[in-house]
């Protein structure tokens, strides 16, 4: 083939559509193959084109194993989250009363879900009227009350009320969960404050937050009119 300085009307394109067509070129010209040398992908000078496909083939075995380990990395860390929720749900199960019901899951999500702070909001009457003095079923305001009840999936990400802020006690948290808490209707909502600011974010997942939601409404049925 003629250099393509010395024959202009050979471009790039027309030497790729050739070597296209002409799959047995190299294997007839296999000599060109030892004289050909590209630039270095990762560093100064040139590289052999064999040179240049295992540095290529390298980088691709590298960007496998690490799709691998994150895939590994997430796997483990979803059955450590399901064995948490699958010993909450045994606690909540042995749980006879409302307050140790509430206690249990407060509990658990300090101790095995490393949650800074959380909050239990109830809204509907309780079956033992001396469980109407506990702290879940303080005053919320019909603006946070609608807010929760619109909720289709949990909510992540900075707090989006103030007077919701305003029921969590001496909060420093800076990222937040919430979730609607319902026995065929909304009954109340679950809060989950973090001081880890990347802790809960809007495009996180939310399946495990919303598992604890639902075991902890299955929990509270019993409890609640």
């Amino acid at each position: 083939m003629e250099n393509q300085e010395n024959n202009p009307m050979i471009n790039e394109a027309d030497v790729a559509q050739y070597l296209q067509s002409n799959p047995l070129f190299f294997s007839n010209h296999a000599g060109i193959l030892a004289t050909m040398y590209l630039p270095n992908p990762h560093g100064s000078g040139t590289v052999s084109l064999a040179e240049r496909q295992q540095v290529a083939q390298r980088d691709k075995i590298r960007q496998i194993e690490r799709k691998y380990n994150e895939l590994l990395q997430f796997g483990i860390d979803n059955e450590e989250k399901s064995n948490k929720v699958h010993k909450l749900t045994l606690s909540l199960l042995v749980a006879t009363h409302l307050a140790e019901v509430i206690d249990t899951l407060n509990t658990s999500l300090k101790n095995d879900f490393d949650i800074s702070n959380t909050k239990i909001i109830l809204w509907t009457e309780p079956k033992r009227t001396e469980d109407a003095n506990h702290a879940a079923f303080d005053e919320v305001d019909d603006i946070s009350k609608a807010w929760a009840e619109g909720l289709i999936e949990p909510y992540c990400g900075a707090f989006p009320n103030e007077n919701l802020a305003g029921m969590m006690k001496n909060n420093e948290a800076k990222s937040y969960a919430i979730t609607l808490l319902e026995i065929g209707t909304p009954v109340g909502m679950l809060i989950l404050a973090s001081n880890d600011e990347n802790r809960f974010y809007p495009d996180m997942g939310t399946l495990f937050v919303k598992r604890i939601g639902e075991l902890f409404s299955a929990a509270l049925s019993q409890h609640l009119a």
